[in-house]
Protein backbone atom coordinates (compact mmCIF):
# COMPACT_ATOMS: atom_id res chain seq x y z
CA UNK A 1 0.00 0.00 0.00
CA UNK A 2 1.25 3.46 -1.23
CA UNK A 3 0.50 6.94 0.15
CA UNK A 4 0.29 10.26 -1.20
CA UNK A 5 0.28 12.10 2.52
CA UNK A 6 4.24 13.38 2.78
CA UNK A 7 5.34 12.82 6.12
CA UNK A 8 9.01 13.42 5.30
CA UNK A 9 8.94 16.04 8.17
CA UNK A 10 8.40 13.23 11.08
CA UNK A 11 11.01 12.69 12.60
CA UNK A 12 14.15 13.81 14.82
CA UNK A 13 13.88 14.43 18.67
CA UNK A 14 10.75 15.90 19.44
CA UNK A 15 9.98 17.34 22.88
CA UNK A 16 6.58 17.30 24.45
CA UNK A 17 6.91 20.86 25.26
CA UNK A 18 6.63 21.86 29.23
CA UNK A 19 3.74 24.64 29.88
CA UNK A 20 5.60 26.91 32.20
CA UNK A 21 3.06 28.82 34.35
CA UNK A 22 3.24 31.68 37.11
CA UNK A 23 2.48 31.43 40.64
CA UNK A 24 -1.81 32.22 39.82
CA UNK A 25 -1.04 28.92 37.46
CA UNK A 26 -1.63 31.18 34.12
CA UNK A 27 0.46 30.83 31.06
CA UNK A 28 3.86 32.88 31.47
CA UNK A 29 4.02 33.83 28.09
CA UNK A 30 7.33 35.16 28.05
CA UNK A 31 8.98 31.82 29.39
CA UNK A 32 7.63 29.61 27.27
CA UNK A 33 8.55 31.77 23.97
CA UNK A 34 12.23 31.58 25.47
CA UNK A 35 12.08 27.85 26.31
CA UNK A 36 10.97 27.40 22.58
CA UNK A 37 13.78 29.54 21.32
CA UNK A 38 16.25 27.92 23.58
CA UNK A 39 15.05 24.30 22.30
CA UNK A 40 15.29 24.92 18.35
CA UNK A 41 19.00 26.47 18.91
CA UNK A 42 19.91 22.98 20.07
CA UNK A 43 18.86 21.01 18.01
CA UNK A 44 15.45 19.82 18.17
CA UNK A 45 13.00 18.73 15.00
CA UNK A 46 9.59 19.61 16.08
CA UNK A 47 7.39 20.15 18.86
CA UNK A 48 4.34 18.16 20.80
CA UNK A 49 2.23 20.73 21.82
CA UNK A 50 0.07 19.04 25.09
CA UNK A 51 1.63 16.38 25.27
CA UNK A 52 1.79 14.04 28.83
CA UNK A 53 4.67 16.33 30.34
CA UNK A 54 2.52 19.23 28.97
CA UNK A 55 0.15 18.69 31.43
CA UNK A 56 -2.74 18.41 29.01
CA UNK A 57 -4.66 17.28 31.73
CA UNK A 58 -4.87 20.22 33.13
CA UNK A 59 -5.94 22.45 30.87
CA UNK A 60 -9.32 23.97 29.61
CA UNK A 61 -9.85 24.17 25.72
CA UNK A 62 -9.94 27.88 25.78
CA UNK A 63 -6.32 28.08 27.80
CA UNK A 64 -4.99 25.08 25.25
CA UNK A 65 -6.42 27.29 22.50
CA UNK A 66 -4.33 30.42 23.88
CA UNK A 67 -1.31 28.60 24.73
CA UNK A 68 -1.04 26.72 21.12
CA UNK A 69 -1.59 30.41 19.85
CA UNK A 70 2.02 31.59 21.39
CA UNK A 71 3.59 27.98 20.37
CA UNK A 72 2.97 28.72 16.81
CA UNK A 73 3.81 32.57 16.55
CA UNK A 74 7.07 31.71 18.09
CA UNK A 75 7.82 29.00 16.27
CA UNK A 76 6.82 30.53 12.75
CA UNK A 77 7.19 27.69 10.73
CA UNK A 78 10.44 26.99 11.61
CA UNK A 79 9.51 23.50 12.60
CA UNK A 80 6.48 21.05 12.69
CA UNK A 81 4.26 21.46 15.42
CA UNK A 82 2.11 18.60 16.06
CA UNK A 83 -1.17 18.93 18.39
CA UNK A 84 -1.37 16.26 21.29
CA UNK A 85 -5.20 15.14 21.79
CA UNK A 86 -5.03 13.57 24.80
CA UNK A 87 -9.36 13.14 25.62
CA UNK A 88 -11.55 10.10 26.36
CA UNK A 89 -14.52 11.29 24.61
CA UNK A 90 -14.18 10.61 20.82
CA UNK A 91 -16.21 14.22 20.02
CA UNK A 92 -13.93 16.30 22.28
CA UNK A 93 -10.73 14.65 20.64
CA UNK A 94 -12.00 15.27 16.93
CA UNK A 95 -12.94 19.01 18.44
CA UNK A 96 -9.18 19.52 19.68
CA UNK A 97 -7.58 18.11 16.79
CA UNK A 98 -9.60 20.00 14.39
CA UNK A 99 -8.33 23.13 17.09
CA UNK A 100 -4.88 22.44 16.07
CA UNK A 101 -5.03 21.86 12.52
CA UNK A 102 -6.88 25.28 12.76
CA UNK A 103 -4.06 27.50 14.37
CA UNK A 104 -0.95 25.53 12.01
CA UNK A 105 -0.21 22.23 13.19
CA UNK A 106 1.16 20.03 10.74
CA UNK A 107 0.09 16.79 12.80
CA UNK A 108 -2.16 15.27 15.30
CA UNK A 109 -1.00 12.74 17.94
CA UNK A 110 -3.82 10.96 19.38
CA UNK A 111 -3.18 8.92 22.83
CA UNK A 112 -5.75 6.24 23.79
CA UNK A 113 -8.26 7.11 26.26
CA UNK A 114 -7.49 6.68 29.47
CA UNK A 115 -9.71 5.55 32.55
CA UNK A 116 -11.57 3.52 30.79
CA UNK A 117 -10.87 0.32 28.85
CA UNK A 118 -12.43 0.42 25.37
CA UNK A 119 -12.56 -2.70 23.35
CA UNK A 120 -10.53 -3.25 20.29
CA UNK A 121 -13.48 -2.60 18.02
CA UNK A 122 -14.06 0.71 20.26
CA UNK A 123 -10.57 1.85 20.46
CA UNK A 124 -10.18 1.03 16.44
CA UNK A 125 -13.75 3.47 15.29
CA UNK A 126 -12.56 5.86 18.08
CA UNK A 127 -8.64 6.21 16.94
CA UNK A 128 -10.58 6.10 13.04
CA UNK A 129 -13.16 8.93 13.69
CA UNK A 130 -10.41 11.17 14.77
CA UNK A 131 -8.40 10.62 11.62
CA UNK A 132 -11.35 11.08 9.44
CA UNK A 133 -12.17 13.94 11.41
CA UNK A 134 -8.94 15.64 9.93
CA UNK A 135 -8.64 13.62 6.58
CA UNK A 136 -5.70 16.19 4.97
CA UNK A 137 -3.65 16.07 7.93
CA UNK A 138 -0.95 13.06 9.46
CA UNK A 139 -2.23 11.47 12.40
CA UNK A 140 0.34 9.78 14.98
CA UNK A 141 -1.40 7.21 17.34
CA UNK A 142 0.35 7.76 21.32
CA UNK A 143 0.56 4.11 22.85
CA UNK A 144 1.37 4.99 26.63
CA UNK A 145 0.22 2.24 28.54
CA UNK A 146 1.99 3.31 31.44
CA UNK A 147 -0.54 6.38 31.88
CA UNK A 148 -3.67 4.62 30.38
CA UNK A 149 -3.62 1.16 32.00
CA UNK A 150 -3.58 -0.60 28.96
CA UNK A 151 -1.90 -0.73 25.41
CA UNK A 152 -2.75 -0.36 22.08
CA UNK A 153 -2.17 -3.77 20.71
CA UNK A 154 -0.21 -4.84 17.14
CA UNK A 155 -3.79 -5.76 15.75
CA UNK A 156 -5.33 -2.59 16.15
CA UNK A 157 -2.23 -0.28 14.80
CA UNK A 158 -1.82 -2.91 11.90
CA UNK A 159 -5.43 -2.53 11.00
CA UNK A 160 -5.66 1.04 11.65
CA UNK A 161 -2.38 1.60 9.43
CA UNK A 162 -3.82 -0.07 6.72
CA UNK A 163 -7.44 0.99 6.94
CA UNK A 164 -6.96 4.84 7.48
CA UNK A 165 -4.80 6.59 4.66
CA UNK A 166 -4.20 9.45 6.73
CA UNK A 167 -3.42 7.32 10.10
CA UNK A 168 0.50 7.53 9.27
CA UNK A 169 2.42 6.51 12.23
CA UNK A 170 2.94 6.24 16.11
CA UNK A 171 4.72 6.87 19.15
CA UNK A 172 5.34 4.12 21.79
CA UNK A 173 6.17 4.69 24.92
CA UNK A 174 5.48 0.98 26.03
CA UNK A 175 9.39 1.32 26.94
CA UNK A 176 9.77 -2.15 25.45
CA UNK A 177 11.84 -2.69 22.38
CA UNK A 178 9.99 -5.74 21.06
CA UNK A 179 7.02 -4.06 21.16
CA UNK A 180 8.40 -0.88 19.13
CA UNK A 181 10.44 -3.31 16.44
CA UNK A 182 6.87 -5.41 16.05
CA UNK A 183 5.39 -1.79 15.62
CA UNK A 184 7.63 -1.39 12.63
CA UNK A 185 8.21 -4.41 11.22
CA UNK A 186 4.63 -5.22 11.03
CA UNK A 187 4.01 -1.81 8.75
CA UNK A 188 7.18 -0.94 7.55
CA UNK A 189 5.63 -1.87 3.76
CA UNK A 190 3.08 1.06 4.26
CA UNK A 191 6.01 3.71 5.25
CA UNK A 192 4.43 3.82 8.94
CA UNK A 193 6.59 6.23 11.32
CA UNK A 194 7.83 4.95 14.40
CA UNK A 195 8.54 7.12 17.51
CA UNK A 196 9.97 6.02 19.95
CA UNK A 197 8.56 7.27 23.59
CA UNK A 198 10.92 5.93 26.17
CA UNK A 199 14.18 8.21 26.12
CA UNK A 200 16.21 6.00 27.50
CA UNK A 201 16.01 4.20 23.90
CA UNK A 202 16.55 6.37 21.62
CA UNK A 203 19.72 4.45 20.40
CA UNK A 204 17.96 1.31 19.93
CA UNK A 205 15.24 2.38 18.76
CA UNK A 206 16.83 4.24 15.80
CA UNK A 207 19.07 0.85 15.35
CA UNK A 208 15.65 -1.42 14.77
CA UNK A 209 14.06 1.59 12.82
CA UNK A 210 12.20 4.10 14.21
CA UNK A 211 12.29 7.79 12.81
CA UNK A 212 13.26 9.69 15.96
CA UNK A 213 12.18 9.88 19.28
CA UNK A 214 9.62 11.88 21.63
CA UNK A 215 11.30 12.85 24.58
CA UNK A 216 10.53 14.87 27.71
CA UNK A 217 14.50 15.23 28.30
CA UNK A 218 14.56 17.22 25.48
CA UNK A 219 13.25 20.52 27.29
CA UNK A 220 15.60 20.62 29.83
CA UNK A 221 18.92 18.97 27.93
CA UNK A 222 18.39 19.07 24.26
CA UNK A 223 21.89 19.40 23.17
CA UNK A 224 22.35 15.78 24.77
CA UNK A 225 19.21 14.50 23.87
CA UNK A 226 19.72 15.89 19.99
CA UNK A 227 22.93 14.81 20.20
CA UNK A 228 22.15 11.11 20.09
CA UNK A 229 20.02 11.21 17.18
CA UNK A 230 22.53 13.59 15.19
CA UNK A 231 25.69 11.38 15.68
CA UNK A 232 23.64 8.29 15.13
CA UNK A 233 22.27 9.74 11.54
CA UNK A 234 26.08 10.35 11.07
CA UNK A 235 27.34 7.49 11.18
CA UNK A 236 28.97 8.27 14.54
CA UNK A 237 27.16 5.37 16.47
CA UNK A 238 29.53 4.44 18.75
CA UNK A 239 29.50 8.37 20.07
CA UNK A 240 25.77 8.53 19.32
CA UNK A 241 25.75 4.84 21.91
CA UNK A 242 28.00 7.19 24.62
CA UNK A 243 25.51 10.01 24.63
CA UNK A 244 22.54 7.75 24.89
CA UNK A 245 24.54 6.15 28.21
CA UNK A 246 25.24 10.04 29.58
CA UNK A 247 21.71 10.60 29.19
CA UNK A 248 20.03 7.25 30.63
CA UNK A 249 20.66 8.15 34.09
CA UNK A 250 19.37 11.07 34.13
CA UNK A 251 15.98 10.33 32.82
CA UNK A 252 15.90 7.23 35.08
CA UNK A 253 16.39 9.51 38.29
CA UNK A 254 13.29 11.17 37.20
CA UNK A 255 10.94 8.35 37.92
CA UNK A 256 11.31 8.92 41.59
CA UNK A 257 9.71 11.89 41.24
CA UNK A 258 5.51 12.44 41.42
CA UNK A 259 5.02 12.27 37.38
CA UNK A 260 5.49 14.49 35.82
CA UNK A 261 7.28 17.27 37.53
CA UNK A 262 10.72 16.17 36.93
CA UNK A 263 10.85 17.97 33.88
CA UNK A 264 10.22 21.00 35.27
CA UNK A 265 12.67 20.45 38.00
CA UNK A 266 15.33 19.28 36.00
CA UNK A 267 14.72 22.48 33.56
CA UNK A 268 14.36 24.83 36.75
CA UNK A 269 17.81 22.89 38.09
CA UNK A 270 19.34 24.29 34.74
CA UNK A 271 18.80 27.96 35.11
CA UNK A 272 15.30 28.02 32.77
CA UNK A 273 12.71 29.12 35.31
CA UNK A 274 10.27 27.13 34.00
CA UNK A 275 8.26 26.97 36.82
CA UNK A 276 6.29 24.51 39.49
CA UNK A 277 3.77 21.79 37.86
CA UNK A 278 -0.27 22.81 38.04
CA UNK A 279 -1.51 21.99 41.47
CA UNK A 280 -2.26 18.99 43.05
CA UNK A 281 1.04 18.12 41.89
CA UNK A 282 4.29 19.47 43.34
CA UNK A 283 8.32 20.23 42.77
CA UNK A 284 10.15 16.99 44.15
CA UNK A 285 10.74 17.11 47.49
CA UNK A 286 14.66 18.18 48.71
CA UNK A 287 15.93 14.67 49.05
CA UNK A 288 15.18 13.39 45.16
CA UNK A 289 15.71 17.39 44.01
CA UNK A 290 19.39 16.27 45.46
CA UNK A 291 19.09 13.52 43.28
CA UNK A 292 18.12 15.24 40.23
CA UNK A 293 20.97 17.50 40.83
CA UNK A 294 23.53 14.63 41.15
CA UNK A 295 22.91 12.94 37.83
CA UNK A 296 22.34 16.14 35.66
CA UNK A 297 26.41 17.07 37.82
CA UNK A 298 27.49 13.72 36.70
CA UNK A 299 26.35 14.11 32.96
CA UNK A 300 28.06 17.63 32.91
CA UNK A 301 24.74 19.75 32.59
CA UNK A 302 24.41 21.42 35.33
CA UNK A 303 25.54 24.99 35.01
CA UNK A 304 23.12 28.11 34.56
CA UNK A 305 22.69 28.51 30.37
CA UNK A 306 21.50 31.13 28.51
CA UNK A 307 18.22 31.24 26.79
CA UNK A 308 19.32 32.46 23.55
Amino acid sequence: MSRSMNTDFIKGIIPPIVTPIRADEKLDEGVLRDHIDYMIARGISGILAFGSNGEFYMLEEDEMESILKVIMDQVKDRLPVYMGVGAVRTSKCIRLARLGLRLGARGVSVLQPMFIKPTEDELSSHFAAIARAVPDTPVLLYNNPGRTGYAISQAVVEELARRVPNIVGMKDSSGDLTETMEFIRRNRDLGFKVLVGKDTLIYPGLEVGAVGAVCSTANYMPELVCSVYELFMAGKKKEALEAQYRLNPVRLMTDGSSFPVAAKDCANLRGLGLGDPYLPNKPSPPAQMENLRRELTQAGLLETIPLA
